[in-house]
């Protein structure tokens, strides 16, 4: 059987959580349950200086079973903690400056485009790839109608690489998958799955494996 870098492959986001250690076991579970390209760990409301702490216990779980550590949050933290990329959720103008100021050391990707003038605005940066979407998006269990037509024709057209944010459901995965973007974002569907985060990301790599086309064929 083929590997899974010629397919779709899963990006998580780690939820918003009160206790770290009840986030970084979650996140061990997760990643045991197969491939998992990258992981972006938001800020959300936490302070710098608490946000840093989290990154220090997350991001060696992350690096350690061989994904991509992207903070989305102060860009200073990510330095400090060593991690591997940045995940920018501000408009074209954020994004060029971190790709200017972080690239190549860093990963630099995001973007918070809703339409197509505003995706290749933000594509002009040249980031390491785009992400469609919102971190927190995942309010259904299906991925949003508006992010699988705009990852199909970003796809389809242009070859920096992107992440389409899936919903609330595993099975979600299929859908954006099909539309031929190379990655798919899963948060509550992993991290609030009935069995575990492990069995959620064994589920959606079995799928992935079952459903999405392969790329180069």
């Amino acid at each position: 059987m083929s590997g899974p870098e010629d397919r779709c492959r899963l990006v998580l986001v780690v939820p918003a959580g009160v206790d770290a250690a009840d986030q970084a076991k979650a996140l061990e579970d997760a990643l045991r349950g197969g491939d998992v390209a990258s992981v972006i760990v938001p800020q959300y409301d936490l302070d710098d200086g608490a946000y840093q702490k989290r990154a220090e216990v997350l991001v060696p779980i992350i690096q350690e079973a061989g994904a991509a550590a992207l903070l989305a949050g102060d860009s200073r933290v990510a330095g400090r903690v060593k991690a591997d990329g940045l995940h920018i959720v501000g408009g074209a103008e954020a994004l060029a400056e971190a790709v200017e100021k972080f690239t190549p050391k860093l990963i630099v990707g995001g973007g918070t485009a809703d339409d197509r003038h505003k995706a290749l605005e933000q594509g002009e940066c040249t980031p390491d790839y785009m992400f469609f979407g919102k971190l927190d998006g995942d309010i259904k269990p299906e991925a949003h109608p508006k992010n699988l037509a705009l990852g199909e024709w970003w796809a389809s057209m242009i070859e920096i690489p992107a992440i389409v944010m899936g919903g609330l459901d595993v099975a979600s995965v299929a859908a954006v998958a099909e539309t031929g973007v190379e990655f798919v974002a899963l948060r509550d569907a992993v991290f609030a799955h009935a069995s575990g985060p492990a069995q959620a990301v064994a589920e959606a790599n079995a799928l992935l494996d079952e459903k999405a086309p392969r790329f180069g064929g």
